[in-house]
C-alpha cells in the first residue's frame, strides 16, 4: 500500500505535530498529570483575594504570641516572667526578704531571710497564691513553698572528713 499525500490519516506527520502532540499528552491530559499537580490545581475559593479572610496584617505581639502557644513556650515564659515580676507580686518590702528559688512540677519555692519571714509568708499563702494564679495562669503554679535559711552544712568544705560529724561534738 502506497501512501499519498491527499489521505491525512496515512500521511507522514510532520515534527511540529509529533511534538504538539507528545506535550498535550504529557502536559494538557489531566490524566498523565502528577498527583501532586493535581493536589495543587485545587483552589480554595476566596484563598487569595486581596481582601479575603486571613489576610490582614498583624502586629509583632499578636504573631510572637501565637508562635508561643503553638511551639508550647507559653508555660516557661510565664514562668521566668512570674519569677522576674516577685517584687510586683509581693510589694518591695516583702521582696527584699524573700525570692523566688524556682518554679518545680507546680510548686514556687521561695527562700526566706528569716524563719519569721518564712511563717508570715506561709499566713499570706492564699493571697499571694490568688495573685498569681490571676496575673500569670499560665505558669502552672498549684501550691507555694516558702524555706527559711539553710542550717550550715559539715559535709563540705576543705576541712571535712567523713564520718558521723556534728553528732559527735556536739553530744
Amino acid at each position: 500500500m502506497t501512501t499519498t499525500p491527499d489521505d491525512p490519516e496515512t500521511a507522514p506527520e510532520s515534527e511540529a505535530v509529533a511534538v504538539y502532540r507528545r506535550l498535550r499528552r504529557v502536559f494538557g491530559d489531566p490524566s498523565m498529570r502528577s498527583s501532586d499537580a493535581r493536589r495543587r490545581a485545587i483552589r480554595i475559593p476566596g484563598a487569595s483575594a486581596p481582601f479575603g479572610a486571613g489576610r490582614d496584617p498583624e502586629g509583632i505581639g499578636d504573631v510572637l504570641e501565637g508562635m508561643t502557644r503553638s511551639l508550647g513556650w507559653s508555660s516557661p515564659l510565664a514562668r521566668g516572667e512570674l519569677l522576674t515580676s516577685w517584687p510586683e507580686l509581693v510589694g518591695a518590702d516583702v521582696a527584699a526578704h524573700c525570692e523566688p528559688a524556682g518554679i518545680d512540677e507546680g510548686v514556687l519555692t521561695v527562700q526566706c531571710d528569716s524563719t519569721a519571714w518564712a511563717t508570715q509568708l506561709r499566713i499570706m499563702r492564699a493571697e499571694i497564691l490568688t495573685t498569681i494564679l490571676r496575673q500569670y495562669p499560665e505558669a502552672q503554679v498549684s501550691s507555694i513553698r516558702f524555706i527559711g535559711p539553710g542550717a550550715p552544712s559539715w559535709k563540705r568544705g576543705p576541712r571535712s572528713v567523713p564520718g558521723r560529724g556534728p553528732r559527735d561534738t556536739y553530744g
